[in-house]
């Protein structure tokens, strides 16, 4: 049975915690879903996982019937298709920035009559025996997260918005400052206005928003909940591993 919550969650404005998997091993999955988790992403944006790895880690996830989503590289055809297939609960499309880029994605995303995507039988559809109720789970459940990247994203958000299938918005801070001029200067006024802008946009619009939060330190978390935003990523696996080195290295002091 697939897990068929965190649509409705996101929905809702209700808080859910996940973290960002980028080390491509079953046993990492295993290990982030019995810690408690709402939610895991596979990120292939920005590492080597390969279609083998990421239906593995799919069926690692969905076993602990935790909601696997899927970071793919961009807002591409093969490449929702191919995530969605291996039976990814939810995807993750970076670089949305206009109302056309969420309607690709969405169109990508689903079935007609709701989309374009196109048909074929893999795990996701049991391989063919399970077809029907894949194509109700998944116009129903299927979750779409829209990432927020550039300052024309800021400028479009609310055509972004209109594609009502598209569950929540996701900001990107290191690319939207880079989009600025002004790499990782998140500390700058332009880019604080530009968070501002999205956050009060997204707000007004009632629309679920979520940010990485990659830093280990429970403030930043605390603070992304008072400014609204309810989709929150902490951390990634690496930075979990680095923290318990780090620990281990205190004890040695």
């Amino acid at each position: 049975m697939r897990n068929t919550t965190i649509k409705k969650k996101i929905n809702s404005g209700e808080i859910t915690i996940g973290t960002w998997v980028t080390i491509g091993h079953s046993s990492i999955v295993e290990i982030l879903c019995d810690a408690g988790f709402d939610w895991l992403t596979i990120d292939l944006e920005h590492n080597t996982i390969n279609q083998e790895n990421l239906r593995n880690l799919i069926i690692a996830g969905q076993a602990k019937n935790i909601p696997m989503f899927v970071r793919v590289p961009k807002n591409d055809e093969v490449f929702i298709k191919k995530a969605l297939d291996a039976g990814a609960d939810g995807l993750i499309i970076p670089m949305i920035n206009s109302g056309q880029d969420a309607l690709d994605a969405k169109n990508y995303s689903y079935y007609p009559p709701i989309g374009k995507r196109g048909v074929g039988l893999s795990r996701a559809q049991g391989y063919g025996n399970n077809f029907d109720n894949y194509i109700k789970w998944s116009s129903e459940n299927l979750t779409i997260i829209a990432q927020i990247e550039h300052i024309d994203a800021i400028n479009n958000l609310e055509e972004i918005i209109k594609v009502k299938e598209i569950d929540a918005l996701m900001i990107g801070p290191y690319d939207l400052s880079a989009s600025l001029g002004i790499p990782g200067k998140f500390d700058n006024q332009v880019v604080k206005d530009a968070l501002d802008t999205f956050i009060s946009k997204s707000k007004r619009n009632t629309t679920s928003i979520g940010q990485h939060i990659v830093p280990l330190e429970e403030w930043r978390f605390r603070e992304a909940v008072e400014k609204g935003y309810n989709f929150i990523a902490y951390g990634t696996d690496f930075q979990f591993l680095k923290s318990s080195i780090k620990n281990l290295e205190d004890l040695k002091k």
